[in-house]
């Protein structure tokens, strides 16, 4: 169990751990997971007031652990809110900003909570068999929606008594439905039913009807089938509002009431790399308009306030607010400056003030708070004190040509010792996705790659944006459609050559890693450009597109990807899959892989794993049980980042192995 302290403020809480290394003492893999993190901004409705999450490490539990945090907008001083086991989330102000409420899984299931601003112990309002997803106050303050999976059927249960545990694909679904609870008389009462699952929702400004987005299952693959209804609260009438083809999500309500805001992919075939837009819709009527296709990104619609539509976007390595005027499309970016982190945007009513988690190349992600026409910030939050005593590693972005002539960026971290003129060895790290993107941001990288241990042992990494990489615009995220694997590689290799170029890296002491589509990558570069790398790891990587479409829950992506399937064009398949070079592998390989990964499913690592086996390279597949698509759990976390340590190490630096 963790042990909390009073505290007055952040600083109080971490003076007893991370942050008390020695200066410029190199922070362990431990150090690094330990770290504690803010997020979940959300902003009272006068502005005067933001409750945020912070994370900590719990190493008893083994498990990653959040509480409620206060603090006043105008001078900071932040103090703790909540204090359970486990974890409290998502934390949401009542519209007279006396209550907030929040998620917390202290009983078991997520269930709901309020406490009172005001002091007092959080009360529990839910205590449902399934936990609760996500919620929201009625404009009035009276009444509180959320959504909750169905229960598992009586059929289902009668099944597994007398088969045991089975599951049929395609048919075993459960459905997550919509309800609100009226908090005078704590009943709650169900919107939705039927075969469809509901994602986000909005009150209306009358507080009469829910827009919400759905889809016909909770399957991944099945995203591409989300539409937009309206229930009316008092009656559960639904009616259809948004029912083009492709995924239409997120609606918000115009301050009038009038008009819907969404985002949508306006019946694109291709929606995994075409830019989606923000749209309006008028209910009843059914005349959808598209706002943005003048802003070339993906906006990710935050709120429409009386000043009008906020969205956020990424540009290149950084990330903004922007504001839209609906009945102009006028777009107006909100920067604190060029070169900054913005997200998780949280907005008064009136459009006015706005919360967020910030950060840039040398500032660690922290909780701000802006008037919207300046963005004059004020740090809120203290977790950048944790770092203050570590090494000021050095992050700057650099661009370059890839073989085609592709303008590729990416982001290299240099030690903060670096000296001109010295030759490093080179640990590339590759983002997922393939539509993620690698930001600068001081030790920001946890989970599966210890990028500051490999600085702190004298090495560069680079972190390369590859083509299809968010940020960048439709045109250069459709660039390894039909290319997947081929023009990755060439970004990924390009950009070493530059570094060489450069006379920065020994090009005899490269190393290469990633997880998911950078997994995949790896494995690419593991069986086709072995001889560029000492060594590499595959972090749930994809071995062979076919394997992968047939095992994997989101089948629309490879077809959208490749426009095939293996059997309409096997070659396709064949030209972007790393099995299909696995007799020229000759790099030593780690590979980790979740056991129950949904995603990239395990069969993947197998294949590779057995495929160098038989061409006697060097390799070890790690397999964490338990565990899907991301390790979630510091000491599963602790295990990858160790295990990449030590195989760069030994690999790239000829050390032995220290685990």
């Amino acid at each position: 169990m963790r042990t909390f302290q009073a505290v007055t403020g952040l600083l109080g809480l971490f003076v007893c751990g991370s942050a008390g290394l020695a200066a410029a003492q190199s922070p362990s893999i431990d150090d690094l997971i330990n770290l504690k993190r803010a997020g979940a901004p959300a902003i009272s409705p006068d502005g005067r007031q933001v409750a945020f999450t912070i994370r900590e490490t719990n190493w008893d539990e083994n498990a990653y652990e959040t509480e409620v945090w206060l603090a006043d907008a105008a001078s900071g001083s932040p103090r703790q809110l909540t204090n359970a086991r486990k974890s409290s989330m998502q934390p949401a102000w009542s519209p007279d900003g006396a209550w907030l409420a929040f998620v917390s899984d202290r009983d078991g299931k997520r269930q709901l909570y309020r406490i009172a601003i005001a002091g007092g112990e959080a009360e529990k309002l839910t205590s449902g068999d399934e936990g609760i997803s996500n919620f929201a106050w009625s404009p009035k303050g009276s009444q509180l929606a959320f959504t909750m999976t169905d229960a598992v059927t009586e059929a289902m249960k009668e099944r597994d008594q007398q088969w045991g545990e089975i599951r049929i694909e395609d048919e075993d679904q459960r459905y997550t439905h919509l309800y609100v609870l009226d908090l005078a008389s704590k009943a709650i009462t169900p919107l939705t039913k039927g075969a469809f699952v509901v994602g986000s929702f909005n009150w209306s400004p009358d507080a009469t009807k829910i827009a919400f987005d759905h889809r016909i299952s909770s399957d991944a693959g099945e995203g591409g089938s989300a539409d937009i209804s309206v229930v009316t609260v008092a009656t559960a009438a639904r009616e259809a509002i948004v029912t083009q083809a492709g995924p239409d999500s997120n609606p918000q309500w115009s301050p009038d009431g009038s008009q819907l805001a969404f985002v949508s992919s306006m019946s694109k075939p291709f929606y995994f790399y075409a830019n989606s837009v923000i749209a309006t819709v008028t209910p009843g009527q059914g005349n959808i308009q598209s706002l943005t296709e003048a802003f070339d990104e993906d906006p990710g619609l935050v709120a429409w306030t009386r000043a009008g539509i906020f969205f956020s976007a990424s540009q290149r390595t950084w990330a903004y607010l922007y504001g839209l005027n609906p009945a102009t499309k006028q777009v107006t970016r909100h920067a604190v400056r060029e070169q900054w982190i913005g997200g998780s945007f949280s907005l008064t009513p009136d459009g006015t003030t706005v919360a967020f988690i910030g950060s840039s190349a040398t500032e660690y992600p922290d909780v701000y708070v802006a008037p919207v026409p300046t963005m004059a910030a004020r740090k809120i939050s203290d977790t950048g004190s944790q770092i203050a005593s570590w090494p000021k590693h050095v992050r700057e972005t650099m661009r370059w040509k890839s073989q085609d002539g592709a303008e590729i960026e990416g982001v290299l971290h240099k030690p903060a010792d670096f000296q001109a003129g010295r030759r490093y060895p080179l640990l590339v790290v590759i983002h997922g996705g393939p539509t993620g993107i690698s930001r600068p941001v001081p030790y920001g990288s946890v989970g599966y790659y210890p990028i500051d241990a490999f600085l702190a042992k004298g090495a560069l990494v680079l972190e390369p944006n590859y083509r299809g990489s968010a940020g960048y615009g439709e045109k250069f995220r459709s660039l390894n459609v039909r290319n997947l694997g081929i023009g990755d590689a060439w970004d990924v290799l390009s950009g070493i050559d530059a570094l060489v170029q450069q006379g920065l890296v020994d090009k005899d002491r490269v190393g290469s890693m990633g997880w998911s589509q950078g997994g995949y990558i790896s494995a690419f570069l593991t069986t086709r450009h072995a001889d560029r790398f000492k060594a590499l790891s595959v972090g749930a990587g994809i071995s062979d597109w076919m394997t992968y479409y047939v095992n994997t829950d989101i089948h629309p992506f490879t077809r959208q990807y490749l426009k095939a399937t293996p059997w309409d064009d096997p070659k396709i398949y064949a030209d972007t899959s790393p099995m299909t070079y696995i007799k020229q592998a000759k790099a030593p390989t780690l590979i980790q892989h979740g056991e129950d990964d949904a995603r990239v499913p395990i069969p993947n690592a197998f294949q590779l794993y057995q495929g160098l086996r038989d061409q006697n390279v060097p390799v070890q597949l790690s397999i964490f049980k338990g565990f899907g698509h991301g390790l979630t759990k510091p000491k599963a976390n602790r295990g990858a980042m160790q295990q990449n340590l030590d195989w760069f190490s030994k690999y790239v630096w000829g050390a032995s192995e220290s685990r």
